[in-house]
């Protein structure tokens, strides 16, 4: 499902949009995601999902990060990241799939890179798996018998992304820094609404705080505060471009009391206020755009645009 936010009940307009169940694969168009016609504001992601386009050119932004659109343009989004896509032809298929669709499967969705521009036989070959796929889960939806064939035709598709050139297998072997930083993003990401100290990670982590500084310095040449900050910066980014909740609020969700903190921290991290960046959130991203440094799970590359 793709919804506008995850605050309150009351606090979410009905998108419409079908749920996807813990195991299931459903295929749609890309207007299917969209809030409004024109997609007025991002949406904030709940499920995993593939965007191939097929017709018009456009722009897409996925975590405020504006990524040219064309035929062959392939988009991995992640729950809990925000997107929008411009472009009054722009059109694709959409394959979305619940957490539980591939256990079991020897494969990881993350080794597909957030953005590509297919070409060539790999266009051809991805082209083909993905109208397939979109064929099958037509044809045969509500048919559990059809259910291990589509887990398989998902599989076997992200594995063939995953081995693009490019996408990842040519990364060198993990060092001990890129272990621990990958287990600082871990803890990050199930901790960030509680706590900001990197002594509190270091101590669930059973390491130093240098430790972890030294391996976000060698992973990402920003430090492990660094690291933290940006992934808060991101999260309160999403909630005041896709939802309505109150900023305070906002800013209490993610471990500051006071308005007045919460406003001076996103400020400096992202270089506008909560308020002027939630103002703008209409508005498709510039050639330039002020927006949050890359955090430990964004796609972007390091530094501001």
């Amino acid at each position: 499902m793709v919804t506008t936010g995850q605050p309150s009940p009351a606090t979410l307009p009905d998108l419409s949009v079908p749920p996807v169940e813990a195991d299931e694969i459903v295929t749609g168009a890309l207007a299917d995601l969209a809030p409004t016609p024109g997609w007025s504001r991002p949406v904030l992601l709940d499920v995993d999902l593939l965007i191939l386009v097929t017709h018009g050119h456009g722009t897409a932004e996925l975590d405020f990060r504006a990524l040219p659109c064309r035929p062959g343009t392939l988009l991995r989004a992640r729950p809990g990241q925000v997107l929008r896509c411009l472009g009054p032809q722009l059109d694709a298929t959409v394959v979305r799939w619940g957490p539980e669709t591939l256990r079991g499967l020897e494969v990881d969705p993350d080794a597909v890179p957030a953005y590509r521009q297919l070409a060539g036989e790999d266009e051809d070959a991805v082209i083909s798996e993905v109208t397939q796929l979109a064929v099958d889960a037509d044809r045969h939806a509500g048919v559990p018998a059809a259910a291990a064939l589509l887990r398989h035709q998902l599989a076997v598709l992200l594995l063939r992304l995953s081995l693009l050139p490019g996408a990842g297998q040519d990364r060198p072997a993990p060092r001990a820094e890129t272990e621990t930083f990958r287990r600082l993003c871990r803890e990050v990401e199930r901790g960030y609404r509680h706590t900001r100290r990197v002594e509190d990670y270091a101590a669930q982590l059973g390491c130093s705080v240098r430790t972890l500084t030294r391996a976000c310095l060698a992973v990402t040449g920003r430090s492990a505060k660094q690291v933290i900050d940006e992934r808060v910066a991101l999260q309160a980014s999403r909630l005041l471009a896709a939802t309505d909740e109150p900023i305070a609020r906002i800013g209490r969700r993610l471990g500051f009391p006071e308005p007045t903190n919460f406003g001076r921290f996103f400020t400096r991290e992202v270089g506008v206020s909560p308020g002027a960046f939630r103002a703008a959130r209409e508005q498709p991203l510039p050639v330039r755009m002020v927006r949050p440094r890359r955090p430990t799970d964004s796609p972007a590359p390091a530094g501001r645009a």
